[in-house]
């Protein structure tokens, strides 16, 4: 049953992510300049519960001056790089993919 359930959330957050209305975690830091997606989420109580460990795992990439904004958007990249000026494409999943 909880398969089915997480099968039916990952369905409804693709067709929120088509839609623009699924919610993300975007993360600017000043070094290095980067601008970072994460998500897509159903709702944006999921993506502020998420916003630790992505905290977690930049800062442990040396990641600093971290701003956090969680909003409903459609990135159409998942890493900007503005130091190099590059767009790094992570192919979008959902967040729910694998879980179990």
């Amino acid at each position: 049953m909880k398969s089915t359930w997480n099968n039916l959330r990952e369905v409804v957050t693709n067709v929120f992510q088509n839609l623009g209305l699924a919610w993300w975690v975007e993360v600017v830091t000043q070094t290095p300049r980067c601008t970072y997606y994460f998500g897509p989420f159903l709702n944006s109580t999921e993506a502020q519960a998420a916003i630790k460990g992505y905290i977690e795992d930049l800062e442990q990439e040396g990641a600093q001056g971290l701003k956090i904004n969680v909003k409903r958007c459609k990135p159409s990249v998942l890493t900007v790089a503005e130091d190099l000026g590059e767009w790094i494409d992570r192919k979008v999943k959902p967040v729910f993919s694998g879980q179990m």
